[in-house]
């Protein structure tokens, strides 16, 4: 059971849902998850290319 691949889905939905760029501890508040998740999710958001930071420490999806 991929939890992670689910954390990561929902960090970027709420991203989306935001439509404006979040850092990781709005991201936790909004989602309802637990900041290490987030951290997790979005580490590998970064890695997938998935996710950018147009603005320091905060992110949104590459792709809107």
């Amino acid at each position: 059971k991929g939890a992670c691949m689910e954390a990561t889905e929902l960090v970027l939905q709420t991203m989306r849902e935001a439509g404006v760029p979040l850092n990781a501890g709005k991201i936790a508040e909004m989602s309802g998850l637990d900041r290490k998740t987030v951290d997790k999710a979005m580490a590998e958001l970064k890695k997938m290319g998935a996710i950018v930071s147009p603005v320091r420490c905060k992110w949104e999806p590459a792709e809107k």
